[in-house]
């Protein structure tokens, strides 16, 4: 998704194989997670031989957290542990500090958008005072 975010506007989609060459990720895998975000609306495909994929909106409007979503899917985590067995008091405080964490991660995935990590990349983090 950064590879794609960082060439949004661009005049041609990306190719599976260039990003893969890229980053040292196999074709194969890639593509598995491109259409899992196809799926969700992130990205768009070009077939042909001028296809690829790119980017559906600015990188300022995606956030880390969609992306996540998208490949990992919105299942709770913590669905099904414990099952039906009676659980103890300490089972239950460990459960609702795991989903408190679980709201805290997501909310800081939310919060980053791929427009943010494109400037740490790029160094752009904001000014430098040199001493």
């Amino acid at each position: 998704m950064l590879e794609l975010a960082s060439r949004y506007g661009g005049d041609r989609p990306v190719r599976v194989r260039e990003i893969a060459a890229l980053h040292g990720s196999s074709p194969q895998f890639l593509v598995q997670i491109l259409l899992q975000l196809k799926r969700s609306g992130l990205v768009a495909s070009t077939r042909g031989a001028a296809g690829g994929y790119q980017i559906n909106r600015p990188p300022e409007e995606v956030s880390l957290g969609e992306v996540v979503a998208a490949i990992t899917g919105s299942a709770d985590k913590n669905e099904g542990v414990g099952g039906s067995a009676r659980r103890s008091t300490a089972a239950d405080i460990l459960m609702q500090t795991w989903r408190e964490l679980a709201a805290i991660e997501q909310e800081t995935l939310r919060s980053i958008s791929l427009a943010d990590l494109l400037d740490r990349i790029r160094g752009d983090d904001g000014p430098m005072y040199h001493i």
